[in-house]
């Protein structure tokens, strides 16, 4: 009997834990990444994109916040070459890094897709939340379309939207 209450204790503490970092895990949505070891010096374009994101969005006066699950998908356009994902980092509306979500080079193959998602329960990146996402190739070759998607809902009332990444960098290599 004595050892109920320290059980209890524990349990308390393992759930308290988790939900703290609940907002800071990375979600890979049904889809197996395949990483690569290329040598990066193969590359001969690198691009940076910048993608806006809401965790949340400002409603009534202003003063009220409505939650929002962000994905951001990354389309390898080409029929033919393959992109090199290197990294896809989350910074909140000061521009302070949150989370980095790719840990090694993620493979791309023509006409493929991957995602990632910031789940509604992450209410720090605010509404100035942004990723920078980082790739190559080996030929030169403007081919990713990186969008994010908001959505949310609460009671009856839904929202979602749309918004494009902005090239805020490219080398080419000679």
């Amino acid at each position: 009997m004595k050892y109920i209450p320290i059980f209890l204790i524990f349990i308390f503490l393992a759930c308290t834990q988790e939900k703290s970092q609940q907002g800071l895990k990375k979600r890979h949505p049904s889809h197996i990444y395949t990483y690569s070891d290329i040598d990066h010096s193969e590359f001969k374009y690198y691009e940076s994109d910048y993608v806006p994101v809401y965790s949340d969005i400002y409603h009534r006066d202003g003063t009220r916040r409505f939650s929002l699950t962000t994905t951001i998908s990354i389309r390898n356009t080409s029929l033919v070459d393959s992109a090199y994902l290197l990294k896809a980092t989350y910074y909140d509306s000061y521009g302070e890094k949150l989370t980095e979500y790719v840990d090694s080079t993620i493979l791309l193959s023509p006409l493929e897709s991957i995602e990632f998602v910031v789940e509604e329960v992450e209410d720090i990146g605010g509404a100035g939340a942004n990723f920078i996402i980082n790739w190559g190739s080996q030929r030169y070759s403007n081919q990713l379309l990186i969008q994010s998607v908001m959505i949310g809902s609460s009671g009856q009332q839904g929202i979602s939207f749309l918004s494009e990444s902005k090239i805020i960098d490219s080398i080419k290599v000679q």
